[in-house]
């Protein structure tokens, strides 16, 4: 799972216990600048990861670390469906973060709200 905040104009995201090992990263720090928005989205668990590079891929199982699909690198970090959020980002190493969160509403609104206060 991973733990997702904002500090200053950064979002952190910490990637908690064991996988930290099947990711291959313990966390990220992406400007705000670049982060373009936040969904709940447990839909995306189901869908082509493309090619995984570093990470660990059993399915229904976990999903975690950087995966390769179409020109883009997407970094996963998921176990329970039902908690994945989808962030998209803009000019970082990856096009997006698919991660388990705790509170994956929470989470969504903490970005949203954040942006929205910066635009």
């Amino acid at each position: 799972m991973a733990l997702v905040r904002i500090e200053g104009g950064t979002l952190v995201v910490v990637i908690e216990g064991l996988d930290k090992l099947w990711a291959f990263k313990g966390g990220l720090t992406i400007p705000l600048a670049n982060v373009r928005g936040a969904t709940v989205d447990p839909g995306i668990t189901t869908e082509p990861k493309g090619v995984r590079a570093p990470g660990s891929h059993v399915p229904g199982v976990i999903v975690a670390g950087t995966f390769h699909q179409d020109g883009e690198k997407v970094f996963w970090d998921v176990k329970d469906r039902s908690k994945a959020v989808v962030i998209e980002l803009a000019d970082e190493q990856y096009a997006r973060l698919v991660l388990q969160v705790d509170d994956p509403r929470a989470t969504v609104a903490l970005i949203e709200g954040t942006l929205a206060g910066r635009r």
